[in-house]
């Protein structure tokens, strides 16, 4: 079984920062996971963000782009979203996720708010 842990979320003005973490447990493989950032809005679709590999390699989606950078440290199992220039439309319930094997995210964190004021 694997555990994820989100943190860091909450209030913020637009233009303004937030730096999210997510710490994996129950596993020694972490390393090897796919991890991944989603977040979802009432009523919307739950979307991508930002993945990375283990060896770092990242994507992202095109609306968050040159803003947010996703990091990971292996030694901490702990996967990083960093959230710059943040708009009202950023606001959202943010999810981390892996991938432990097969493809597909197969472990979700509980969520955490992102709340972006204009």
């Amino acid at each position: 079984q694997v555990q994820l842990v989100e943190s860091g979320g909450g209030l913020v003005q637009a233009g303004g920062s937030l730096k999210l973490s997510c710490e994996v447990s129950g596993r020694r493989t972490f390393v090897n996971y796919v991890m991944g950032w989603f977040r979802q809005t009432p009523g919307k679709e739950r979307e991508f963000v930002a993945s990375i590999r283990w060896f770092g390699g990242s994507y992202y989606a095109d609306s968050v782009k040159g803003r947010f950078t996703i990091s990971r440290d292996n030694a901490k199992n702990t996967v990083y979203l960093q959230m710059n220039s943040l708009k009202p439309e950023d606001t959202a319930v943010y999810y981390c996720a892996a991938q432990t094997g097969g493809g597909t995210y197969d472990y979700w964190g509980q969520g955490t708010q992102v709340t972006v004021s204009s």
